[in-house]
């Protein structure tokens, strides 16, 4: 598999786009204005405790208070017994106590963001705990002889380690001993650093931000597919080679500026990518279909064959519709980076061996997923039931806000029920006020119906009311907006 990264920069935003043999895969947008806030270190103040949900509001400076569980909570000393039972919220914090905290997810709609104290910073091979003496290495590492050689390299530098945690990384595979012991001499210099920044920071205020966008993508995504990155911003390329040179210096990858008058998304199709990734229909190569309906509780995903016929029976078609459908479904949500809870819909399959393997290829195509997945069986209703780690926006949440006409709800009120809603305002209106004559302005969509299919009853309810009734076009107004105007 080639993989290849694209980083587009404006004073504004910077996006970054990766493409797994030429296809986009996942995209990281970062705007200037409202930078996300994960891995951002924080002095906090614990404003409010709430035992009954074992819970604290902190101020770190946001607009609202960010959210900190009891187990997201490093204990105190004393604390820290063996067998001992979780301790509650109100023995670890108390109001107005100051707290060091770092950001897990940012904030989501009209939730604050998630916090915890167990303080992790990442670096190239490592993730350093100083909150912790555990050692321990990522599950995406499953050789067991790999684990034990990178465990045994890391303990080789057991003296300069001190008394804190490590976490050895994905990428850490292909590390050797000295890169390891760079990794871990640069995060001691950075906790260094960040507690002496923590003494003098006042309660609210960030201690410590994450490195942007560009500088994580080297941090944080390069692997062995990885051919090239390209930067269409000269700036941003040369402090991305200056840091790649003391960060990743081991690694061959290639750090190209790209000069072209065309803008790089276009070039490599990208932009017409997001704009489908925006749409609730995605179609499959064979003519099926996806439906993705992303809500505030849950994301469904419904699978359909629309156009796909087949070639040999009812039962063969499905199959392989819901094959392909499992591949994009996997792509969708690393594109769109839906999270939560996500529940998939396939079209039914009589076969048992069928359901097998379409569950198969769906965990499967999971596995290139950066964030953590569970794919639970097929129910009793048909349906998978899935959950993906969400820790930012989904790309829609960044790029889009509800609709100012149907606010969100994806529908608006036909121009038939405006008129009878109209019809009932026009009585109230009339019997509660002395009238010579009413007014209605309303969307021409509504005017035209009341004008000629509604033209009727119009003039009964004008008869009705004794009142007679002017109609005007309001071109601002949505289909759902009139005023009835007494004069």
């Amino acid at each position: 598999m080639s993989k290849e990264i694209l980083i587009n920069v404006t004073p504004q935003e910077t996006r970054v786009a990766i493409l797994e043999n030429g296809v986009l895969q996942e995209l990281y947008i970062e705007r200037s204005r409202k930078k996300g806030l994960v891995g951002n270190i924080y002095k906090g103040k614990v404003c409010r405790v709430l035992p009954g949900m074992e819970a604290a509001f902190v101020e770190v400076g946001m607009d609202r208070a960010a959210f900190l569980h009891v187990s997201d909570i490093t204990p105190h000393a004393s604390q820290k017994e063996n067998g001992a039972e979780r301790p509650s919220i109100s023995s670890l914090l108390r109001e107005g106590e100051d707290i060091l905290v770092q950001v897990i997810k940012d904030p989501m709609g009209t939730k604050g963001a998630r916090l915890t104290s167990h303080i992790t910073i990442p670096s190239r091979y490592l993730v350093f705990m100083p909150n912790s003496e555990n050692v321990g290495v990522s599950t995406r590492i499953e050789d067991e002889a790999v684990r034990e050689r990178l465990r045994n390299m890391l303990m080789d530098h057991e003296a300069l380690m001190g008394k804190s945690g490590y976490i050895i990384r994905t990428a850490a595979e292909s590390a050797t001993a000295e890169s390891m012991r760079q990794d871990i001499i640069y995060l001691n210099k950075l906790w260094s650093s960040i507690s002496e920044r923590v003494k003098t920071t006042p309660a609210g205020k960030v201690a410590h931000e994450d490195l942007p966008l560009s500088m994580r993508v080297l941090r944080d995504m390069i692997d062995e597919d990885l051919e090239k990155i390209r930067v269409d911003s000269r700036e941003t390329w040369r402090r991305m080679t200056e840091f790649a040179k003391d960060f990743v210096a081991e690694s061959n990858i290639v750090i190209e500026h790209y000069p072209g008058e065309r803008p790089i998304f276009d070039l490599y199709g990208v932009e017409d990518e997001i704009q489908k990734s925006l749409d609730r229909k995605v179609h499959l190569k064979s003519g099926g279909y996806l439906i993705i309906d992303q809500t505030e509780a849950m994301t469904t995903i419904d699978v359909n064959t629309g156009a796909f016929v087949g070639h040999r029976n009812l039962e063969e078609t499905i199959f392989k519709t819901n094959l392909e459908a499992a591949q994009a479904i996997a792509r969708q949500l690393r594109l769109r980076n839906l999270g939560g809870i996500v529940i998939l819909d396939f079209i039914d399959m009589i076969e048992e061996d069928h359901r097998r393997q379409v569950l198969r290829a769906l965990e499967k195509a999971l596995e290139k997923d950066h964030a953590r997945t569970h794919v639970s069986e097929v129910s009793s209703l048909g349906l998978v039931e899935m959950t993906r780690k969400r820790t930012r926006e989904s790309l829609e949440h960044i790029l889009c806000e509800p609709c100012a006409t149907c606010n969100g709800r994806g529908s608006v009120k036909t121009a038939e029920t405006v008129c009878y809603e109209l019809f009932r305002e026009i009585l109230r209106e009339a019997r509660q006020f002395d009238a010579r004559q009413l007014l209605v302005l309303a969307a021409q969509d509504v005017i035209d119906l009341l004008v000629d299919e509604e033209s009727t009853s119009m003039a009964e309810l004008e008869d009705f009311i004794g009142v007679p009734i002017k109609l005007q076009v309001e071109a601002l107004y949505t289909q759902e907006q009139y005023d009835v105007v007494i004069m």
